[in-house]
C-alpha cells in the first residue's frame, strides 16, 4: 500500500511533466531508413528486374558446309598418297592409288575441301568402303569459320536466335586472350546421332564422344567479324590471339538464354 501511495504521488510530481519523451535513438533511426531504402530497392528490381542464364555445352569451329568422309570404292593394296593431311584440294582430285586385281584405281575428291585427317598409309590394304579421309568442304579461301555448339535437347527449345554465344577455345589461352565472341545463327529442332554427327565433323571418334550423354542438338553460331585482330574475329580482350584460327578446332559455349523475371506476380 506504501508503495502505491509513493508511486501514485510521484506521477502528480509537476517536475516530471516538462520531460522530453524520447522514443528512439539516432542509431535507430538510421537502420530504419536502410532498411526502408533496402525493401524499395529489391521491389524496384523484382518488377524490372531480370536473370540471365546460359547453356554450356562442347562446340567445334568448323566451316558452315561441314565434311565428308572418303571412302575406298574398291578393295586393294594402297600403291601411291598422292594428297597431304592439311592440303586444300579442289573436286576430283586424286588422293590415293590402289591396286585391285583389274588393275590400279584412282580414288579421288568428291567435293572441294581440306583433308583434315588421312588414315591410309602407303602399302596399306584397303577394303571397299573403308574410310581413307576427312576432307571438309571449303568452297572458297575466304570462307568464314562458323561454331557448331551440341547442346543436350532438352535445353534446345529455350535457345533464341541471334542470342549472345562466348567461346572458350582449347587452342587459345583464356586468362590471356579471353572468350571468342558470336551470336546464335540457327537451331537445328531434331536431336543428332552419333553417325550423323560423324559424317558431317569427318570424325567417328566426335560421334561417340558428343553423344555420350544422350544425342544433342546442333546449333550454328556465326562468328562476330572483326578487322583489328590477327584471328579476324572478336574476342572479349582487344586483340585476341595473335594467331590464326583454324577448323576442327575443339571450344566450349557458354549460349545467353533469354531473360526471365525473378518473381512471378498473381493477380487476383
Amino acid at each position: 500500500m506504501q508503495f502505491r501511495q509513493q508511486a501514485l504521488a510521484k506521477l502528480q510530481a509537476p517536475d516530471d511533466l516538462d520531460l522530453p519523451v524520447r522514443f528512439a535513438r539516432p542509431q535507430g533511426w538510421l537502420a530504419l531508413c536502410v532498411a526502408v531504402v533496402a525493401i524499395a530497392a529489391a521491389s524496384v528490381w523484382a518488377v524490372t528486374g531480370s536473370v540471365a542464364s546460359t547453356v554450356d555445352a562442347p562446340a567445334v569451329l568448323t566451316y558452315g558446309q561441314g565434311s565428308y568422309l572418303l571412302q575406298s570404292p574398291v578393295a586393294g593394296q594402297v600403291t601411291a598418297v598422292l594428297a597431304e593431311q592439311g592440303e586444300r584440294l579442289p573436286a576430283d582430285s586424286p588422293v590415293l592409288k590402289v591396286r585391285t586385281a583389274r588393275g590400279e584405281t584412282v580414288v579421288r575428291t568428291l567435293a572441294a575441301g581440306r583433308i583434315t585427317a588421312l588414315a591410309a598409309t602407303l602399302g596399306q590394304i584397303v577394303s571397299t568402303g573403308a574410310n581413307i579421309a576427312a576432307v571438309e568442304k571449303v568452297a572458297h579461301t575466304g570462307d568464314p569459320l562458323r561454331a557448331v555448339v551440341y547442346v543436350p535437347a532438352q535445353n534446345a527449345a529455350s535457345l533464341p536466335a541471334g542470342a549472345a554465344v562466348d567461346l572458350t577455345v582449347s587452342s587459345v589461352p583464356t586468362q590471356r586472350y579471353g572468350v571468342l565472341r558470336g551470336r546464335v545463327q540457327s537451331v537445328d529442332r531434331s536431336a543428332q546421332s552419333a553417325g550423323q554427327i560423324a559424317a558431317f565433323l569427318g570424325d567417328d571418334q566426335l560421334g561417340t564422344q558428343l553423344t555420350r550423354d544422350g544425342r544433342p542438338v546442333a546449333v550454328v553460331v556465326r562468328l562476330d567479324p572483326s578487322s583489328a585482330t590477327r584471328s579476324g574475329y572478336r574476342w572479349s580482350s582487344a586483340g585476341g590471339p595473335p594467331f590464326s584460327l583454324t577448323s576442327m578446332t575443339m571450344a566450349s559455349g557458354s549460349i545467353r538464354l533469354a531473360d526471365e523475371r525473378p518473381v512471378d506476380w498473381l493477380l487476383p
